[in-house]
């Protein structure tokens, strides 16, 4: 009994329209699970439709690619050598989209290799960990992070003139750029801050134009990694 639930598909049998249209019914069925779970889980950023597809068709294509293979070395060298030539090209991403990426390859190696119950069984447990882990906001910093750039006078001692400002708003304030603007008649300050949960942007803000002359102050709420 427990041959014909974790092993739906032999590996030394011949390949049948039932045990193909099994295979790729689970695959999609638990890629659609893992993408719903996905989706769930990434609150704070606005998950992608592209990546969420991909999460969908991505267990199918691999026990596709299984299938396919068997116990046939050669043909293993043959799918090896066309998929060298393909050359994927993206922008790197969050490094839980990765996760997401190997969950859905180890389902669909699973349902490829004919462990049906195992393949479900791993999609659950990764899944709901994956939903514990963001629910209890495992490894969140406090505060948020972003970049604060303002202008100053070239009269300013500016390494100690916000000091008093960056301790009450922020958790971490480090200056990681400066540079001249305006024909070297202002200095452009750029930090790097962890502002504290609930304090008010604007009173920070201000704070800061008191003490700049009321010169330009940029905040970055979501600055790109090159802004670092």
């Amino acid at each position: 009994m427990f041959d014909s639930i974790f092993s739906v598909i032999s590996a030394d049998s011949a390949l049948t329209l039932p045990g193909l249209l099994t295979a790729l019914g689970v695959a999609l069925v638990l890629g659609l699970s893992v993408s719903l779970v996905y989706i769930k889980t990434h609150k704070t950023h606005t998950p992608t439709q592209s990546f969420a597809l991909t999460l969908v068709t991505l267990p199918v294509v691999i026990t596709v690619i299984i299938l396919l293979v068997g116990n046939n070395v050669a043909r293993a060298f043959s799918l090896a050598g066309a998929f060298s030539i393909i050359r994927f090209r993206s922008a790197p991403g969050d490094p839980k989209d990765i996760t997401y990426v190997l969950m859905c390859m180890a389902v669909g190696l699973a349902v490829g290799m004919g462990f049906i119950a195992y393949a479900v069984v791993v999609a659950a447990v990764l899944c709901l960990i994956m939903i514990l882990l963001e629910a209890t906001k495992f490894g969140k910093m406090r505060g948020t992070a972003k970049v604060l750039k303002i202008t100053v006078p070239e009269n300013l001692d500016y390494q100690n003139t916000f000091d008093i400002i960056m301790q009450k708003y922020t958790l971490s304030a480090t200056l990681y750029k400066v540079k001249t603007t305006d024909l070297g008649s202002l200095y452009e300050l750029s930090y790097s801050v962890t502002m504290k949960d609930g304090i008010s942007e604007k009173d920070f803000i201000d704070e800061l134009r008191c003490r700049n002359g009321n010169l330009n102050i940029t905040l970055i709420l979501d600055a790109p990694a090159g802004e670092f």
